[in-house]
């Protein structure tokens, strides 16, 4: 335990002095980082598999789910996608040195304000080793220094692609030490990185909801995070039924296991009957099992009862739950009940009710006639993110580079003095 917490500090050590000179590098040393990272990439490209089949046989080996070992892997593929990845972010304006809001004041003196590094995220995450190459990327272009701690199964992809991150920065003049992958699967690393506030500014949980919770409930630093994904559609009266379908039926089977797949469907009293036979033989047709309350299931045969629990259940699979309501009001009084503040949609013609519905459901994301599978950086037009935030500090939503930034107020005066 000694030696991790010896190791852990160095490791800090290493990553605030590096934190200092990235915050002082030009984009165009960053920039010139992210492509010599992307080239190493696609040059060592047989050797990250080669590393990879390790990490994969040893999770075969110990039983770990197909899901899992299929996301843990990487193929030619993955490979170029990591390198295309790091290009679009170099690609990026870059948000550090921005000044705005500068206004003069009764004084003479000019405040505004300047955009930014965090300084040290720590980063910690599972299975994915793709996400070592991300998050390096959005941490320098962003000019911050991390520390990426990725899942044990992961251990010999992470180290490989990090030794193609090192060389990137050190080929771009940039410290090696301004991205450091823990070389160790000890779990106690994750403690003293979460708790090393001398160090490390904000850490990042990337996985499942256990983790999430234990590293929020044990953090000593900032965390930026979501535990659940229970997003909602709302289909109003005054919609158009062929779009709500289309959109409810996006929002749920395009993609069963990501945190912006819709979990429950709120249909109005007044359209249920039209809607809801059509949109749930759909689900049927795909394997969604189905669970409503007592108006949906009088015309659904197929559903089974929902419960009090199915309302506040993120699946991540194939299961939906639905309720009809009454009306907006209803809609958005169980919205606000059981989300997880992380996206809901309403599908109406209406105005006046969708910005009630933006006003008034209290959500990371919310949006108007379109799928929740929209809250997401790419499509956000941020070009990647390390996340999403369901808080309300700091950054919410999908953080991309600007929500791995700060602010700070700059004064420009000629001599001015307080009278």
């Amino acid at each position: 335990m000694e030696n991790i917490r010896q190791y852990m500090n160095s490791v800090g050590q290493a990553a605030r002095a590096a934190s200092r000179r990235m915050a002082q590098a030009d984009t165009n040393a960053k920039n010139h980082a992210l492509e010599n990272i992307a080239t190493a990439i696609l040059l060592n490209s047989a050797k990250l598999i080669a590393e990879n089949a390790k990490d994969v046989a040893a999770a075969k080996a110990n039983g770990l789910d197909a899901a899992s070992v299929d996301r843990l892997a990487l193929t030619e593929k993955t490979v170029k996608s990591m390198a295309e990845g790091l290009r679009q972010i170099a690609a990026l304006p870059d948000p550090i040195g921005e000044i705005s809001d500068m206004k003069f004041r009764p004084s003479g003196i000019q405040v505004g304000k300047m955009r930014v590094p965090l300084g040290v995220i720590g980063i910690i995450y599972e299975s994915r080793p793709n996400v070592t190459a991300d998050a390096a990327g959005l941490c320098l272009k962003s000019g911050n220094a991390c520390i990426l701690r990725g899942g044990s199964e992961a251990i010999h992809s992470n180290q490989a692609i990090a030794a193609c991150v090192h060389q990137g920065l050190r080929e771009a003049g940039l410290p090696e030490t301004a991205v450091q992958v823990v070389n160790t699967t000890d779990r106690a690393a994750v403690g003293e990185l979460i708790t090393m506030k001398e160090y490390v500014d904000v850490i990042v949980p990337r996985g499942g909801k256990s983790l999430i919770a234990r590293i929020s409930a044990d953090a000593k630093v900032p965390v930026i995070k979501h535990l659940d994904g229970i997003c909602h559609v709302y289909i109003d009266d005054e919609a158009d039924l062929k779009k709500a379908i289309r959109i409810a039926d996006n929002a749920k089977t395009h993609r069963y296991g990501v945190c912006n797949a819709m979990e429950t469907l709120l249909v109005n009293a007044e359209v249920a009957a039209k809607v809801l036979p059509e949109l749930c033989d759909l689900y049927l047709h795909k394997g969604v099992e189905l669970r409503g309350d007592e108006t949906a299931r009088k015309l659904v045969a197929q559903m089974k009862a929902a419960t009090e629990e199915d309302w506040r259940t993120e699946y991540l699979g194939p299961i939906l739950s639905i309720r009809v309501v009454a009306n907006l009001d209803e809609a958005i009084a169980h919205i606000n009940t059981y989300s997880s503040q992380h996206t809901d949609s309403i599908v109406t013609e209406n105005y006046s009710k969708a910005m009630r519905f933006l006003r008034e459901v209290d959500s990371a994301s919310v949006m108007v006639n379109a799928s929740t599978r929209f809250a997401d950086g790419f499509e956000y037009g941020l070009g990647a993110e390390i996340g999403i935030s369901t808080d309300k500090i700091h950054a919410r939503g999908p953080v991309g580079l600007e929500g791995l930034t700060s602010q700070k107020y700059i004064v420009l005066g000629n001599g001015q003095i307080r009278l």
